[in-house]
């Protein structure tokens, strides 16, 4: 039996493949350079997280693929919507990386070098679930982003929490990979093939094996993004894990997840099979922003409050997914929203782990009271940054909700904008509620421990907020860009 190897464009994929190997590298030197401080890791991993960046900005505007078999399609992409995906990630992992040298430094959890490469290593699978155009490859991308999160989430031990974190998300995670696999395996049987462009020819509504892998599949990512009813995971893992792991993978996980998402449901999928999903994931969109939020009205921890709120805002994004088939500006507004929460989260979790002190200390509300006193500037930072998440006007979170509940309204699905405008105005209360604790109460002391990285996080941060609520134009259109290359079903739509 001949066997013919795939074509290899290492070109396609070399941002993933300098993080992946920087990563490893840095293992080897970690193993030659004996040191007790481990922050250079950090730095050296900032650096190959900017060589990577670099590199897929010197990519813009290149279409390609590789691993291709003979006579068939590649299973990685290389596309407008890879490369603005990859920058997020990138970004996502530079900051999160600033945040955690500041994090390790003022807690009891001890600095290990494996942290840092932990993190490159997952930016790496979250690279590849946008990138991936292969069910196998998807699969395999999705363990690469989760199983270094894993690790993390159990990285403050003696901490019985972080452990109790890390082993909630492992086998959680495992048994929603199962469900993901299995449905993967089901549309390989229904359509014949692993390969999505052909999955897209051969997909039929009418066949209830590929409805089944299809729903599966769609069971394995929502845990992943973290979208009800597979949310249970979220809010234990966000407080018991480090809050600088939080922090990271609260963005990091749910964009890798939505990647693949679009990638498959509206990129790769039929016309016809919209009339079944399109339904179903509004429905559950709805029910995700009214769960998230009204369940953070009952929180009295940070790190939980910010958990349910990151579920509220899977489903806002999840609106925009369920807007797709129907209006071309859905994956744009999601992207774009995506963006948006990004700096945004970030920016919060930098002060919120300014607050925080060592034994999980710092993290109840109460510790807010009276922060303005004698923090004002971060006081009035943080305060934007909620005013942003809950979608108030000059924020990077208000052009986002706008662009979603827009595309929403030109689809047709006028209730689910609905729900998910009167869902905003109950997250204004949990969050303006610790507002009102940092400027009308008295009781916090002392001036935040700001070190450098924490302050670069929230300039940063504060900048990029700033600059997407006052001019949405060229940061929308640069999203809009990314599709005009592939993802031909979403173009279409509009």
């Amino acid at each position: 039996m001949e066997f013919n190897a795939p074509s290899v464009n290492l070109a396609a994929i070399l941002p993933v493949f300098i993080i992946a190997s920087w990563g490893i590298g840095l293992m080897v030197l970690d193993m030659l350079i004996k040191h007790d401080r481990k922050q250079w890791t950090a730095w050296f991993s900032i650096v190959g997280l900017l060589l990577a960046g670099a590199q897929t900005i010197g990519m813009w505007g290149y279409t390609g693929g590789t691993f291709t078999p003979a006579g068939g399609y590649p299973m990685v992409l290389a596309d407008g919507y890879v490369h603005f995906l990859n920058l997020l990630f990138i970004a996502t992992g530079i900051l999160g990386i600033l945040i955690s040298l500041s994090y390790l430094g003022k807690t009891e959890i001890v600095e290990r070098a494996e942290y840092y490469m932990l993190i490159l290593f997952s930016i790496s699978g979250m690279m590849l679930m946008g990138a991936a155009n292969d069910l196998m490859l998807i699969f395999i991308a999705l363990e690469l982003l989760s199983i270094p999160l894993y690790i993390l989430s159990a990285m403050a031990r003696p901490n019985a929490e972080s452990e109790e974190a890390g082993m909630k998300y492992f086998l959680l995670g495992a048994f929603s990979s199962g469900f993901l696999v299995f449905g993967l395996a089901l549309l390989y049987g229904a359509t014949g093939s692993t390969a999505l462009p052909v999955v897209a020819q051969n997909f039929s509504a009418s066949d209830p094996i590929a409805l089944a892998g299809l729903a599966m599949s769609l069971v394995g990512l929502g845990f992943k993004v973290g979208v009800v009813p597979f949310h249970m995971w979220t809010p234990d893992v966000y407080e018991g894990a480090p809050t600088a792991v939080t922090a990271f993978m609260s963005v990091g996980a749910k964009i890798g997840g939505f990647a693949a998402l679009l990638r498959i449901f509206l990129g790769n999928l039929p016309p016809e099979a919209a009339e079944i999903w399109v339904p179903a994931v509004a429905f559950i969109a709805a029910i995700t922003m009214v769960l998230g939020n009204v369940v953070a009205l009952a929180q009295s921890n940070i790190k939980r409050i910010l958990a349910y709120s990151s579920i509220a805002h899977g489903g806002y994004i999840l609106m925009a997914v369920a807007a797709g088939p129907a209006s071309g500006q859905g994956v744009s507004a999601a992207l774009y929203y995506m963006l948006a929460y990004l700096f945004t989260n970030m920016g919060a979790f930098a002060i919120i782990i300014m607050v925080e002190r060592p034994g999980n200390q710092g993290v109840q509300i109460d510790d807010y009271k009276g922060l303005a006193k004698n923090n004002l500037g971060y006081a009035l930072l943080l305060t934007y940054f909620l005013l942003s998440l809950t979608g108030m006007p000059l924020t990077g979170g208000f052009l986002g909700k706008f662009f979603v509940f827009k595309a929403a309204i030109d689809a047709g699905l006028i209730w689910l904008a609905v729900i998910g405008a009167l869902t905003s105005v109950v997250s204004a209360y949990y969050y303006l509620r610790v507002v009102f604790y940092m400027f009308m109460y008295e009781g916090h002391e002392g001036v935040l421990e700001s070190r450098a990285p924490l302050a670069w996080t929230v300039g940063i941060a504060t900048a990029a907020t700033i600059v997407l609520g006052l001019f949405p134009a060229p940061w929308l259109e640069f999203a809009s860009q990314t599709l005009t290359q592939t993802l031909p079903a979403l173009v279409a739509g509009g």
